[in-house]
């Protein structure tokens, strides 16, 4: 066991079913969906036509003035999920040595509603209308240097691109980090917003995102998974600093992250689940965890035949005949897919499920060859958790949670 684990103190949640990690949590026990159809408008010419978009946002509440027009949606939702992040920590950041507080953020479409309006003024009214902020408004460091300077952060930062396993590529460099500095607390903290004409138009060729108005992974027939915005961040510290500083608590430990690449193809399925396997089980070794003591999996759920065909092989190799049996939630059927924010979104989830010891319900179809949790199972003896992700052009992680106890 370690003497000095990595815990996470504080969640910040802002998603399509709810604001605020208690309202999020709330709602997906409740089955509550933030998937709705797309205006036309948003959808134009895609063909996708449901999608998981925040309402009720707003980004005066938690964006100064001065930097709004300096950024991007996906930036508003990274800061206003920070900003509850460290509310739910009890972090007084003025009792925080400003160098020993890092960020680490996960990165994927960027800024593409800033970036489309500026290119726009760009191509009608020439280069002296677009603003001196498009350089820094849409690029893939946008979110993590804009929380530096909200918050007076000085330590360590570090942006990942890996798609939708973006958010534990993040949670991984951050553990890493607190490993060789365990002085440190790290804000790990991520946004996605594609609904931009722009942006649609770039996701209209991806075979695996659903063309009806189903997301309902493992299903048969498959449709394909469906997008949505909206922001997710935790900070992870040690379990002495917690204590010395009097954290009001602590969800869960973040045993291990782990990372593999298919290398096979920019958007295409890979031909075999060898790499996800890979990461899975290096993942529950490093976490000293052994397959039949994972009590719940926070799955991928790509929802495209051959993406959930390859995450089903890659969970028979991990876990042999015991891969039927064990629950498996898929609570974003309730947001859509955030890309890079999701998987951290699947760490907020998973975190709450072994702090209240409830796995989280699953909306749709949920027959076929996995035990996915149809109804919130309370007082379901959780205490290990696995949380499952992959991105387009090969990128697959798994990070392990364990039960520290329920948060005061």
């Amino acid at each position: 066991m370690n003497p000095n684990p990595i815990v996470i103190t504080g969640l910040g949640v802002v998603a399509p079913n709810g604001i605020g990690t208690q309202q999020q949590w709330k709602a997906t026990l409740a089955k509550q969906s933030g998937i709705a159809p797309l205006s036309v408008d948003v959808r134009g010419t895609s063909g996708l036509r449901v999608g998981g978009q925040v309402s009720g946002f707003d980004a005066d509440q938690f964006v100064p003035a001065p930097q709004r027009v300096q950024t991007d949606r996906w930036t508003w939702f990274c800061l206003a999920a920070t900003e509850l992040c460290f509310a739910d920590a009890d972090l007084d950041l003025n009792l925080v040595d400003p160098c020993c507080l890092s960020v680490v953020t996960p990165s994927s479409t960027g800024g593409n509603v800033f970036g489309q309006r500026e290119l726009q003024s760009l191509w009608s009214k020439g280069p002296r209308a677009v603003s001196a902020y498009q350089s820094i408004a849409w690029f893939y460091a946008a979110s993590a240097g804009q929380l530096s300077i909200r918050h007076g952060l000085k330590g360590r930062c570090a942006v990942t691109v890996a798609d939708g396993a973006g958010g534990l590529a993040a949670a991984g460099a951050a553990l890493r980090m607190l490993r060789t500095d365990p002085g440190q607390r790290i804000l790990v903290a991520g946004g996605e917003a594609p609904f931009s004409p722009y942006s649609m138009v770039c996701h209209q060729q991806r075979a695996d995102l659903s063309r009806s108005e189903d997301y309902e992974p493992f299903r048969t027939p498959a449709t394909g998974g469906v997008l949505g915005e909206g922001g997710a961040a935790l900070l992870l510290e040690t379990l002495e600093s917690a204590t010395a500083r009097r954290a009001p608590g602590h969800y869960a430990e973040l045993a291990a992250v782990t990372s593999t690449h298919d290398a096979y193809d920019q958007s295409l399925a890979p031909p075999n689940p060898d790499a996800l396997a890979v990461a899975i089980s290096r993942a529950l070794t490093r976490a000293d965890v052994m397959p039949d003591e994972v009590d719940v999996i926070f799955v991928d759920g790509n929802g495209a035949a051959d993406w959930d065909a390859l995450e089903i092989a890659a969970l028979r190799t991990c876990f042999g005949h015991r891969f039927v049996e064990i629950p498996v939630a898929v609570p974003k059927t309730m947001t859509g897919r955030l890309n890079s924010a999701g998987a951290l979104m699947d760490l907020c989830w998973a975190a709450q499920a072994l702090a209240h010891d409830i796995a989280p319900p699953t909306l749709g179809d949920t027959a076929g060859p996995l035990a996915v949790v149809a109804e919130p199972c309370f007082a379901a003896g959780l205490n290990t958790a696995l949380v499952i992700a992959r991105g387009a052009g090969g990128f697959n992680a798994a990070a392990v949670l364990k039960s520290v106890g329920c948060r005061a």
